[in-house]
């Protein structure tokens, strides 16, 4: 059995000996080990395995020597802006205030500038988040005061608690349970280790976490404001592409009362698009509806629960099954994609849906040749498709579909249109692969099956719709 330690360890000589001596006497392996000063002065993570009995006593022994994390700790750092005369001692009455509220001084900052007043930068080191408050009403009695957010700051103002810092703010952002910040804890230090040692800054890690989901939040609500356009493909059939700010694009194809959903976005805004589905099929709760999912990535199955009917290829569905046995799905058989994944499962709420839901209607090839190679045919109301299935460029059992006939294709995140996203989706966009390195399992074979899919369009004019940007116009002559 394997779990995970975010311990908090007295920042001296032989703390870590102490905490590996604990293991080692109940028979426990440590398989995994991250520490950085730097980073956080008290932080160590522990990735061990052993019995389920041995890992409960070892909780035990790591309470009583203090090294567990306490949720209930209230510590925070709050960064401060005192602004004072220019003047010998202006500073002393501040700092007798600070000695009165028994706060600690981790970071101070101050220089002339040539006018009348200095601005002096303090981060406090508060353990009850309660009497700020206090402190700032009388702090203004002696000068003005401006807190700065710790979170958006420039740089980071101090060590000791900076992990507590981080995910609390995250969890402010999204209203995140204690289950949730634990997980979110260990998969954000996994993903700074991973990058890190790859010679890229931790702190850039952070940073991106904290700006996708102040992304994933800005757009909750009434600020929820995807881009919405109209295709007509038959006389009696529409295609719906709704684009969303973060995550994949959802498209409907409609038919009279027949629908067909294609990917379905991320969860978190699964109240947002039940309203929006709604209002586009006044009929919605009534009505069967099926959705087809052109892989197994979390921002395009966010939604699948809420569907009679998941179509998809045999590996996308085997992907979907490990992931609700709570096993690793196709991203995080990819250590450079695992902890980007989860935390982003966390972010979002995501949960995997029923099995019971899947539908495989086509053959699985077990060794793809090809970029592309055919798997077999899909037809709803008047579109006949040719289904493709992708050798997992971008990831294994993602699939194409070509409709000859009325020269439209559904590319997935094979072929986006890369160009036609709009502002929010641009900004969206750029901070996974800074995550995960790179969006692609191999970027140069998801480059050949991009190819693959323009060779296998005929003469025409090609409605092309791709899982993130706008419906993109192809001419091939």
């Amino acid at each position: 059995m394997k779990k995970t330690y975010a311990t908090s360890m007295p920042n001296h000589i032989g703390a870590f000996l102490k905490a590996s001596k604990c293991f080692s006497t109940l028979g426990i392996n440590i398989t995994r080990v991250s520490y950085d000063k730097a980073i956080d002065s008290h932080m160590l993570f522990l990735d061990v395995e052993g019995t389920k009995e041995q890992l409960k006593q070892a909780d035990i022994e790591l309470e009583k020597i203090g090294y567990l994390q306490n949720n209930a700790n209230k510590s925070s750092i709050v960064l401060i802006e005192f602004r004072l005369p220019d003047v010998p001692g202006s500073v002393t009455d501040v700092l007798q205030l600070i000695n009165e509220f028994n706060f600690n001084i981790s970071y101070i900052n101050s220089q002339e500038n040539g006018s009348d007043y200095q601005y002096f930068k303090m981060g406090l080191y508060v353990e009850d988040s309660n009497k700020i408050t206090e402190f700032i009403a009388q702090a203004e009695k002696l000068c003005k005061v401006r807190v700065i957010d710790y979170n958006s700051s420039e740089r980071v103002y101090d060590n000791s608690i900076f992990y507590t810092a981080f995910i609390h703010g995250l969890s402010q952002m999204l209203d995140l349970n204690e289950s949730q910040k634990d997980g979110l804890l260990v998969y954000s230090n996994l993903a700074m280790q991973t990058l890190d040692e790859q010679g890229l800054s931790p702190y850039r890690t952070f940073d991106s976490i904290s700006k996708f989901a102040e992304l994933l939040s800005k757009y909750k609500g009434e600020e929820f404001s995807p881009r919405i356009t109209s295709h007509k493909i038959t006389e009696h059939t529409e295609i719906i592409l709704i684009e969303p700010p973060c995550g994949s694009n959802t498209a409907i194809i409609k038919n009279g009362d027949k629908l067909l959903f294609v990917d379905s976005g991320y969860a978190c805004y699964k109240e947002e698009m039940q309203k929006l589905f709604k209002s586009i099929i006044p009929d919605f709760d009534n009505a069967r509806k099926s959705v087809l999912v052109t892989h197994a990535d979390v921002d395009h199955c966010g939604l699948l629960d809420i569907f009679d009917e998941i179509i998809t290829s045999k590996k996308s569905a085997d992907c979907l099954k490990n992931e609700y046995k709570k096993e690793n799905g196709f991203r995080e058989e990819n250590p450079l994609h695992k902890p980007y994944i989860n935390i982003c499962k966390i972010l979002t709420a995501y949960n995997p849906p029923n099995p019971e839901k899947l539908k495989t209607p086509w053959q699985d090839i077990k060794l793809l040749r090809e970029p592309l190679t055919q798997i077999g045919f899909f037809d709803f109301a008047d579109l006949h498709f040719e289904v493709y299935e992708g050798k997992g460029g971008h990831l294994p059992g993602e699939i194409v579909l070509i409709d000859y006939e009325h020269s439209i294709a559904f590319t997935g995140d094979i072929y986006i249109n890369i160009h036609g996203l709009t502002a929010q989706q641009a900004e969206y966009n750029q901070y996974a692969p800074i995550l995960m390195t790179s969006v692609d399992t191999d970027p140069q074979l998801c480059k050949a099956e991009r190819e693959a899919i323009i060779r296998r369009l005929g003469i025409g004019d090609w409605k092309i719709f791709g899982s993130h940007g706008a419906q993109k116009d192809y001419s091939v002559k």
